[in-house]
């Protein structure tokens, strides 16, 4: 039996439509445009809807994460060549506008609110995943799982986030080649 009333969310069209809207104010104004007035503006959707589905600029952050993360890689089953394929995928991403740009408005946003640094602690974890997953694939404890993703990742993160500069690739398979050094034993 069908209740009349409201659906209970938003049309793939309408998600499809604020999302795109969302990122590209975000890009261009950061996390203080995604209001839903300035949605409403940059996509006709009415306010109310964008409120109801979206009452927030983290909830509207929390959105746009749900639909970035890339389907991880199958391990080939060579650690350093997995880690390598990881560290060039990371560079890419770094490089390329939207989630480069996208993880500085999440620090951005974080400094004046906690959902926000929730969401930036979830977006980095979704990054360095396909990292932990190689190394879990090879049987690397996750102490040492921990620390290895720690070292390769933090540098490029570092580059892209604080120095403002396009990721150092092949510092980053050095830095591979010595953590695969370190963990793979004999």
């Amino acid at each position: 039996m069908n209740r009349p009333g409201r659906p209970a969310g938003p049309t793939a069209d309408t998600v499809t439509v604020v999302l795109t809207a969302a990122l590209e104010l975000l890009l261009a104004e950061g996390a203080t445009a995604l209001t839903a007035q300035r949605l409403h503006q940059a996509t006709g959707v009415s306010r109310s809807t964008i409120y109801r589905h979206w009452p927030t600029p983290s909830a509207v952050l929390a959105a746009l994460i749900d639909v970035a993360p890339l389907p991880p890689a199958e391990p080939s089953g060579d650690l350093a060549r997995d880690l390598h394929a990881e560290v060039d995928q990371l560079c890419n991403r770094l490089r390329d506008r939207p989630v480069g740009a996208f993880l500085q408005a999440l620090v951005v946003a974080a400094a004046a609110d906690p959902d926000a640094a929730l969401l930036r602690h979830r977006y980095v974890g979704d990054l360095l995943a396909p990292f932990h997953a190689v190394l879990r694939a090879a049987g690397v404890p996750a102490t040492e799982r921990e620390d290895a993703v720690a070292v390769i990742a933090s540098p490029l993160l570092l580059d892209a986030l604080l120095l403002d500069r396009p990721t150092a690739r092949n510092r980053a398979h050095r830095i591979v080649d010595d953590v695969v050094a370190k963990v793979v034993r004999p």
